[in-house]
């Protein structure tokens, strides 16, 4: 039974709510807790016209433990001797209903039973020809498309395969940006790398890293369109955080893709997997005690977002490098605008491939008004009194 509501209306009385989805349970039953592995005994089953012996799969329940332990909404209550699997990486078979093509890699919403988490899904095994059933080459999905994928989750969840549950193994995607639903999917089963795969834990913890650099780490996330001046001014903001026994490094778009990157290219779906692994990277750093420093186009704000969420609350300062497009065209130093133009270039940024301005940044830079020493003072001056 996937719990909905935790029913507390007094001291004496704490009871879980919820559709049992299958089996059955009765008073005296050891049940399990997922995902936390916590037990207790069934003490009572409670229902508006009073208590019952039994409760069966599609009774509308509330359940009482003889412990008190802790359970919440999203989690899962089963039979001590049969519980649910709990894992963070899946098979599942994904239907997509959005006219937006899906992007491996960006975060979505899951809603599975009762528990919202977030999830990003990897590029397709394959997608099934609903004409012939065949298997086809895919490296995204269409609308009404149907396709076999990997999919990953910020957390371990309770689920059952479809086939043999439903509720627990059926779920939705969400777009974060617009809560439109964009997907309705099947968990076929956990992966193996799931269940062996643990978070080791250290003595030496970040704050003490950071304690020893006296300093407060962070990330400055420069963003804006290609010559917007982006690298230039971080390069400014570090050497002026060098000069004032700060600890930075920077990371710069196109020395990424000369070796973390190299293999990604620039569609949508590269785009994406390119900011996440530049966060998980920029995320390492700040537990190492540094104050990291990035300059990339980073033209999605939903990327944006999710390297936000990565990073500790308050650690995370966007700052636009606001530059019109008719400026950025007219520096052109590397002519990469010329040859978009031309079409000799495809996907760049601002020609045939859209900017998401940044909607509520920690700092905007007009180009057109200051110059790059004077946006590294600002954004110097924004990050010091935090780091």
């Amino acid at each position: 039974m996937a719990v909905q509501w935790v029913n507390r209306p007094n001291l004496d009385f704490r009871g879980f709510s919820g559709l049992v989805s299958s089996g059955t349970v009765k008073p005296g039953d050891a049940v399990r807790v997922l995902p936390s592995g916590k037990t207790s005994t069934v003490t009572r089953i409670v229902t508006l016209d009073g208590d019952l012996p039994e409760a069966v799969a599609g009774q509308s329940v509330t359940i009482c433990f003889a412990d008190e332990i802790d359970c919440s909404r999203g989690d899962v209550i089963a039979l001590a001797s049969d519980p649910v699997q709990s894992a963070d990486q899946f098979e599942a078979t994904l239907v997509w209903m959005d006219e937006n093509e899906m992007l491996p890699g960006r975060p979505y919403w899951l809603k599975i039973g009762a528990q919202t988490v977030t999830a990003t899904v990897h590029a397709p095994k394959y997608q099934v020809s609903v004409n012939t059933m065949e298997h086809l080459a895919a490296k995204t999905l269409d609308l009404n498309a149907i396709g076999v994928a990997t999919l990953a989750t910020d957390r371990q969840i309770p689920f059952e395969p479809y086939d043999d549950n439903r509720n627990l193994g059926g779920f939705i995607l969400i777009d974060k940006m617009s809560n439109a639903t964009v997907a309705a999917g099947m968990i076929h089963f956990a992966l193996r790398r799931a269940q062996n795969v643990h978070w080791q834990a250290t003595d030496i913890t970040r704050e003490y890293h950071a304690g020893l650099k006296n300093q407060k780490p962070g990330v400055l996330w420069l963003t804006g369109l290609s010559g917007a001046g982006k690298s230039t001014i971080a390069n400014l903001v570090e050497k002026k955080l060098a000069r004032m026994n700060r600890h930075t490094f920077l990371l710069d778009g196109d020395n990424v893709r000369h070796g973390l990157n190299k293999d990604l290219g620039f569609t949508d779906a590269d785009r994406v997997e390119n900011i996440r692994r530049v966060g998980e990277v920029a995320k390492l750093m700040t537990d190492a005690g540094l104050i990291v420093i990035t300059a990339f186009i980073s033209p999605f704000r939903a990327e944006r977002k999710m390297v936000r969420q990565m990073i500790r609350e308050g650690e995370f300062h966007e700052v636009f490098v606001d530059t019109p497009l008719a400026q950025a065209e007219a520096r052109d130093v590397k002519g990469l605008y010329r040859k978009a133009r031309s079409g000799q270039l495809k996907n760049f940024t601002g020609i045939d491939s859209p900017y998401e301005r940044p909607e509520a940044p920690e700092l905007r830079i007009d180009t057109t008004q200051m110059t790059p020493e004077q946006a590294a003072e600002a954004i110097v001056a924004m990050l010091i009194p935090q780091c």
